[in-house]
């Protein structure tokens, strides 16, 4: 009985092995996969099941690191909003171009947000006949020339500033030039296009819904969802649904994150599962990242078990939750340990319609997925970096090893042994910090100083510019 099960079972393998690579060959051989990239802000590294948070279930979001890959040592380019969002949506370290500031909302001002000479990856993706949807937070202009439908984006719902009241009786101002104050963008009607709408819902849902809506409107064509939540960002508020489900929590501020953090994870199941309902799973790449580490105290988020929060260049401010998912083609269940960053984004996508398409500048991110599949065995990035102009602040990441010079103080940690940045062996490591530094410096001398104010400089601004929020038709 034995000898005749055991060819049976051969064959069975062999024909499940065939199925299951003819499968991974369609999946390769698609030219134009849809793409979801969802960003987080403010998200803390701690607060998603995948990297082991148990007090706040992120179940949809695990879904995308559980049936792709999770990066254990992804990165951001910047540990602050704005400048981190111009690299994704670049690909390019951002102070290549000068965006090494939070900008500020300005729309009278064409200067204040990302360079027009920049391209996005909106605008790349449209050469290959994208339908290209931005939503949620833009914050890279709030000028008519920055707005997402002139960087390449067919579709946009959303609002232009760096953050935003969640709840609709709170958005007071029917348009930009009603604001008074840099913080009154928060108060205004939400954007569909360039039309000011009415919208009833909360806000991190209206985004979700959002979502959904253009994957059903355009899931004949190759599109491109560009999911920017601005939960759990401040201010702190939430549905009092969401608020239930944490009810045990007994910090408000830790129970009024989780929810919001809750609601985002709710809205990835939807766009989950709108993707499985169509049957769109495997022609569909998703994304998911945060912009920066959680600020800690300002919205209860947790780092845990890095050192530092946003702002900092210590682990907390840059490294993320960050993990992808292509179903057919990345294999379910992968851990990649290799140092990468958000700027890998945009090279990954590009790479998988056109390897040779044309972009604009060069481009720093790299195409992942060989690295995934390990048809590629050398690290994504030799070296990684970042400079915070205004501070002096500035960090490389080299192999295992981090260097750091905060405006003179110098450290030097091995991150891989060392995660949370407890022992400085610079005493120790001088001679090779040295040579690296030469290595950061070579990358120093090819950026570009900021090019405009931001929000460390509003007063200065706001000095400068009396007609910050005239309505072009009523300047003098």
């Amino acid at each position: 009985m034995k000898v005749k099960v055991f060819p049976y079972l051969i064959l069975l393998t062999l024909v499940c092995g065939a199925l299951q690579t003819k499968g991974q060959q369609k999946s390769m051989e698609l030219q134009k996969p849809n793409l979801i990239l969802i960003i987080a802000d403010d998200l803390g590294y701690a607060d998603v099941g995948f990297n082991g948070s148990t007090e706040i279930p992120t179940p949809y979001i695990d879904r995308i690191a559980n049936e792709g890959v999770k990066f254990t040592n992804g990165y951001v380019s910047y540990p602050v909003c704005g400048p981190s969002r111009a690299g994704i949506i670049t690909g390019r370290y951002q102070d290549r171009f000068g965006f090494s500031r939070n900008p500020l909302f300005t729309p009278n001002d064409s200067l204040s947000g990302l360079p027009l000479a920049e391209e996005t990856l909106a605008d790349v993706l449209a050469k290959a006949d994208y339908k290209c949807v931005a939503l949620g937070k833009w914050h890279l202009g709030a000028h008519y020339s920055q707005h997402p439908n002139q960087r390449g984006f067919s579709d946009f719902y959303g609002f232009l500033s760096g953050g935003h009241h969640y709840f609709p009786e709170k958005w007071t101002l029917k348009d930009e030039f009603e604001a008074k104050t840099q913080f009154d963008g928060y108060k205004t009607k939400l954007l569909r296009n360039q039309e000011r709408i009415e919208e009833t819902e909360y806000l991190t849902d209206a985004i979700s819904r959002e979502a959904i809506s253009y994957i059903d409107k355009y899931k004949e064509e190759p599109f491109f969802l560009y999911v920017a939540y601005n939960a759990p960002h401040t201010p702190m508020q939430a549905t009092e649904m969401y608020l239930q489900r944490f009810s045990h929590i007994e910090d408000e501020k830790r129970r009024t994150y989780a929810a919001m953090v809750s609601a985002v994870d709710d809205g990835v199941g939807g766009i989950l599962e709108k993707l499985k309902e169509l049957e769109l799973e495997e022609e569909t790449i998703v994304c998911f990242i945060s912009d920066n580490g959680g600020p800690l105290k300002i919205n209860a988020s947790l780092n845990t078990p890095l050192r530092g929060k946003k702002g900092d260049v210590f682990e907390g401010g840059l490294r993320v939750p960050f993990a992808m998912k292509w179903k057919g083609v990345i294999p379910p269940g992968l851990t990649f340990e290799e140092p990468v960053i958000s700027l890998d984004i945009f090279a990954t996508m590009v790479g998988q319609i056109a390897p040779d398409i044309d972009t604009k500048n060069e481009i720093d991110g790299v195409d992942l997925i060989p690295y995934i599949s390990g048809d590629t065995d050398h690290p994504p990035h030799p070296f990684l970096y970042w400079r915070k102009y205004d501070q002096k602040h500035y960090a490389m990441r080299s192999g295992e090893n981090k260097l750091i010079d905060m405006d003179g103080n110098r450290m030097y940690y091995n991150v891989e042994k060392d995660i949370d940045e407890s022992e400085n062996t610079i005493d120790r490591n001088k001679k090779t910090y040295e040579e690296e530094w030469t290595k950061f410096n070579e990358w120093y001398h090819s950026l570009q100083d900021p090019v405009f104010l931001g929000l460390r400089q509003n007063d200065q601004y706001e000095a400068n510019h009396p007609d910050r929020f005239k309505r072009p038709e009523t300047k003098k």
